[in-house]
């Protein structure tokens, strides 16, 4: 079973890669009460380590549609992480209310194997119970995984068999003080606060087909 991620998340010398489940992350946040400043999350994964990269992973609607995620994903593109999407695909409904999917667990699966041999340690941002497989897979190569999601919630938002899997699980909840946003920040760095309705909205029907 993993343990608690220890105060020195990394040792100086390892290599160092994050994958972010954006939906899950957001939705973790959320529930939790605070919004993340991916400017200050990203400060926290440089520090005290050979940081690679930060992949960050959502489902977008169709670009001829406004999507109040698309000045999030823009400002991330523009400030260090590197982005991973795809057209969230919509399907039929009897309510008449439009729904969407997302899933991006095939994205982060594959890119997580290519870098495995160039890493001694993956942050993986997400608590679906679908990556289980995957950590064993990058454990059996030498490499070190940390889990970063919440069991503060009810249910925890992290999948038991994950939180099991992993070398390190790292609370979201203690993280707040050093990745929350504040009230001043720009509005893209804290998830559209401008627009947090129509937000929820869209990571909803993404997160939804992912639960």
């Amino acid at each position: 079973m993993a343990t608690n991620a220890p105060p020195r998340w990394f040792h100086p010398d390892e290599r160092v890669a994050a994958f972010i489940d954006g939906a899950n992350l957001y939705q973790a946040a959320r529930a939790l009460g605070f919004d993340i400043d991916y400017k200050r999350l990203l400060e926290s994964l440089n520090a005290n380590c050979r940081f690679l990269r930060a992949y960050y992973y959502t489902a977008l609607l169709d670009e001829q549609e406004y999507s109040p995620i698309r000045p999030l994903v823009d400002w991330l593109d523009y400030n260090g992480y590197t982005m991973v999407t795809k057209p969230l695909k919509e399907f039929a409904q009897g309510t008449g209310r439009r729904k969407y999917k997302g899933n991006m667990d095939v994205e982060i699966t594959v890119d997580v194997m290519e870098i495995a041999a160039h890493v001694h340690h993956i942050v993986l941002v997400s608590g679906d119970g679908d990556f289980r497989r995957l950590v064993e897979a990058v454990q059996r190569r030498g490499v070190r995984v940390t889990v970063v999601s919440t069991i503060r919630t009810q249910p925890p938002m992290i999948a038991d068999e994950l939180r099991r899997q992993a070398d390190f699980f790292l609370e979201l909840g203690d993280l707040q003080q050093t990745i929350a946003r504040s009230h001043g920040a720009r509005p893209a760095e804290g998830a559209g606060a401008a627009e947090e309705e129509e937000l929820d909205d869209e990571y909803d029907d993404e997160y939804d087909d992912e639960t």
